[in-house]
């Protein structure tokens, strides 16, 4: 494997060839994109696993962030997703438990003492970031006000054409990589795989990084495609962008993700302008008629101009084999779940991770390529699953689109995995059911939270302690309480003084 070629651009091509020129300085790495067919260019929103990409790569915030329009993500919100009207935040980074004073399920013990207490509250009790979010700042927290860290409990916004081109100019081409601008027009097949494309460019691995067209893996090897249309219910989206009216209000350090007739909208925003987007169901919505919800949600923001829209069919699923033959799929060319969770590009940085892992031996054998299709099909399916447990957990039911998703069996992913690996939905049912808790690792508790899904009640509590009686367990819940409340305000105090996100991105990074 001393030659490797990519073929596609944009984020994910060339987020590959920086991890490759990174990982394996001395192979031969070279990029071939066409100068004519455009990226899909929405992914905008990152999550917290980007931190540990970079941190391989060695780039720092600073690098970057001036080029590509970012801001910082602290946060995703769901609005109306649980019930219209109420919405809750999943932060990023780990809750602040210790079990000397407050422990994972206290939260859901001053539920039961307050019962009026809103899901919104259990981030606010458990993460201390939420002190930032709630009043939109942002720090570096060199001196340690509250317990948050900016390199590991944080990610970004930014523009995905931006960062791909920041990415070849400022890191790739600098090391090595070689740029071809050139359309794929023939490919030529032997026993191996890819011989050559357009008869001339030859490799030992080729990388498919052409989006949903996958046209390596997809249209030239006919690798099974695996649809999750039975597990995820949306498949198209509207996206455009919106300008600021009242900039330093409006940029906000979370994703908002609103829940609206037949699917939900994102907004995402930037340094210059919000990123937006309706994802949707064509079973329940044409397009026409889901852009005008799209734009009745967005009021008089909204683009009068159709064209300033653009329509994105989703390939919501996955391949059956990733790497066949002398060919790996990377980005949307391997699958792609709906947008939700902002989980584009993170498909992408942890799918490069299992390709450099499997690429360390001196060859490359069959068991390494199918190892790399399971531990990236794994990955998949449990980000997938959890996708879907936010649809699972909704109790929104004032649309058809809506009603279908409260009727919706989840046997398949429950009742009949008993005896199969616990993990994605059936590990979250066995932990809640048999465990008593939610697993703090992920955001599975924060979404559970948001939903009311508890993992422990009163009668339960009760009956596991049977020689506690209800004076035993008002104490303890007003402890928890009480914990839980001085935490609360002991945060929203010590950020009182900290600057608003866009003083502090402008002040460090755009003056």
């Amino acid at each position: 494997m001393k030659k490797i070629c990519i073929v596609g651009g944009g984020s994910a091509g060339w987020m590959a060839a920086a991890t490759l020129i990174k990982c394996f300085p001395d192979k031969s790495i070279t990029l071939i994109e066409s100068p004519n067919i455009p990226t899909v260019g929405v992914g905008e929103s990152t999550i917290q696993q980007i931190r540990g990409w970079i941190t391989l790569l060695g780039i720092k915030d600073e690098d970057f962030i001036p080029h590509t329009d970012a801001s910082y993500k602290l946060s995703i919100k769901f609005t109306d997703f649980y019930k219209k009207g109420e919405a809750f935040h999943y932060p990023f980074g780990v809750t602040n438990c210790d079990n000397n004073i407050v422990r994972h399920n206290d939260w859901w013990f001053k539920k039961m003492y307050k019962p009026k207490t809103p899901n919104s509250d259990y981030a606010d009790c458990l993460f201390p970031q939420m002190a930032l979010v709630n009043e939109n700042k942002c720090f570096s927290n060199e001196d340690n006000k509250i317990p948050f860290d900016i390199k590991k409990d944080s990610a970004f916004h930014f523009d995905a054409t931006k960062f791909g081109l920041w990415l070849r100019d400022h890191y790739c081409l600098p090391r090595g990589v070689k740029h071809i601008k050139e359309d794929v027009k023939t490919i030529e097949q032997d026993e191996n795989g890819i011989k050559s494309l357009n008869k001339k460019h030859k490799a030992d691995l080729f990388i498919d990084c052409t989006g949903f067209k996958s046209l390596l893996l997809g249209e030239t090897l006919k690798e099974e495609f695996i649809s999750f249309e039975d597990l995820l219910p949306n498949n198209k989206a509207w996206a455009t962008k919106i300008p600021y009216k009242n900039k330093k209000k409006e940029l906000e350090c979370y994703t908002n993700c609103t829940a609206i007739e037949n699917g939900w909208v994102w907004n995402i925003p930037m340094w210059t302008r919000i990123g937006t987007g309706y994802v949707y169901s064509d079973k329940f919505v044409d397009d026409e008629t889901a852009l005008k919800e799209f734009q009745k949600h967005l009021g008089k923001r909204a683009p009068k101009n159709k064209s300033d829209y653009k329509n994105i069919k989703m390939r919501v699923g996955v391949h059956k084999r990733l790497w066949v033959k002398n060919v790996a799929a990377i980005g949307l060319s391997a699958g792609f779940i709906e947008p939700l969770e902002s989980n584009g590009l993170y498909s992408v940085h942890e799918f490069l991770e299992e390709l450099v892992r499997n690429l360390k031996r001196e060859k490359v054998s069959q068991w390494d390529r199918d190892n790399f299709t399971f531990a990236c099909r794994q990955k998949f399916q449990n980000f997938a699953e959890f996708v879907a447990l936010h649809y699972a957990l909704s109790h929104r039911d004032d649309t058809e689109y809506w009603k279908a998703n409260l009727n919706k069996e989840w046997s398949k992913e429950v009742s009949e995995r008993i005896n199969t690996l616990s993990n994605g939905i059936l590990k979250y049912v066995v932990d809640r059911n048999f465990n008593y808790h939610h697993d703090e690792e992920g955001g599975v508790h924060c979404i559970a939270a948001g939903m009311n899904w508890a993992p422990t009640d009163l009668h339960t509590l009760m009956k596991k302690n049977i020689n506690n009686d209800m004076n035993y367990w008002d104490n303890r819940f007003k402890t928890a309480t009480d914990n839980l409340e001085h935490k609360k305000n002991q945060w929203k105090t010590a950020v009182k003084n900290v600057p608003s996100l866009h003083d502090f991105l402008l002040h460090n990074y755009y003056k």
